[in-house]
């Protein structure tokens, strides 16, 4: 093999498997001498790849964690489960799955070559995870062409359909795509109100780069999650929230988000919440429900008369199902 990058490139791609390589079996394998690889390993390490040579009859070559991530080679298979894996996490902002793992998909899409980029689709269309939360989830591929604008700095135009129906077209210079766990939300400056905004992205479409370069500016707060969480703390009034739970506060506090706030344990068997909120009625209600024990809410009252509305409705929900059972079992009995 006498194409000197070709050769690297199959060179890298057998060090990245998880195993030490004698020289001989390398110089047998790429059809080369023992001393082209040794110049080979050389190349290399100039690049930035850690090679780690060891010596004696089983001595060999393996590539070794360094103090930086050099470029990787993925076979097909290796690239489309990392597009897959990367595209589910980000379309239903799973906790964790931040904007760096954003960038990287936008980057990975970037050169997967048009055969993989079906499979990847392929895949994703014929498989339905289990959705969290509200199930507002996103086209993964509008978060990539939002990470890559807010990567290369240019300018954004979106259509956004806003939290009463309207529908408006933006233009924006996007700062930074920030997940809460349960949404994703791009912090930019809207150049026609000439102030900085917050878009939830599940109501975004069309969303496209306009090459359009852009100096960024200074947000108002120190950083886009800050931003963010002050922006919505101002739109949302503060409920203070007391309720009682027959339950030890470890088992309540595992199955609460650590968000809502410390709990006080009132006896062998019970625990309380007192904490200030911002979050909706019906989530809180949600959340209270899903902690799976007796409760008993104390304030405020639109918390209360909610609760109870909602237990009428699953009450009779329950009973409506019952009774069409029973209806179905006399007539088949008769």
């Amino acid at each position: 093999m006498t194409d000197t990058p070709a050769r690297l490139l199959n060179l890298l791609s057998l060090l990245q498997t998880p195993r030490e390589w004698p020289g001989s079996e390398l110089a047998d394998r790429l059809d080369v001498s023992p001393r082209t690889i040794r110049r080979d390993i050389d190349r290399l390490r100039d690049l930035g790849y850690p090679v780690e040579a060891s010596r004696g009859s089983v001595g060999g070559y393996r590539l070794v964690a360094g103090t930086a991530m050099p470029p990787l080679l993925l076979d097909d298979e290796e690239a489309v489960a990392i597009a897959v894996g990367l595209r589910a996490g980000a379309g239903h902002a799973i906790e964790g799955v931040d904007e760096a793992a954003v960038r990287a998909l936008a980057k990975l899409e970037q050169v997967l070559p048009s055969r993989l980029r079906h499979r990847v689709s392929t895949l994703q269309n014929a498989t339905m995870p289990l959705a969290r939360g509200d199930g507002s989830t996103i086209d993964p591929q509008t978060l990539t062409v939002m990470a890559s604008a807010v990567t290369g700095r240019e300018r954004l135009r979106f259509a956004y359909r806003a939290g009463d129906g309207a529908e408006t077209r933006r233009q924006v210079e996007p700062y930074r795509l920030v997940s809460t766990g349960w949404r994703w939300y791009l912090v930019a400056y809207d150049l026609e109100r000439e102030d900085w905004r917050t878009f939830r992205v599940d109501r975004v479409s069309n969303p496209f780069a306009t090459g359009a370069r852009f100096t960024p500016r200074e947000l108002p707060t120190g950083d886009a999650a800050e931003f963010l969480s002050s922006s919505m703390a101002r739109r949302q009034p503060e409920m203070a929230v007391d309720v009682s739970f027959a339950a030890p506060a470890e088992f309540v506090a595992s199955r609460l988000p650590a968000s809502i706030g410390p709990l006080e344990q009132t006896g062998e068997h019970g625990c309380r919440l007192r904490t200030v909120l911002k979050d909706s009625l019906e989530w809180v209600a949600l959340r209270l429900a899903l902690v799976d024990c007796e409760f008993t809410a104390h304030q405020p009252p639109q918390l209360v008369s909610y609760l109870h509305d909602l237990g009428g409705r699953l009450t009779r929900a329950a009973a409506s199902s019952s009774s069409e059972a029973a209806a179905s079992s006399e007539a088949g009995a008769s």
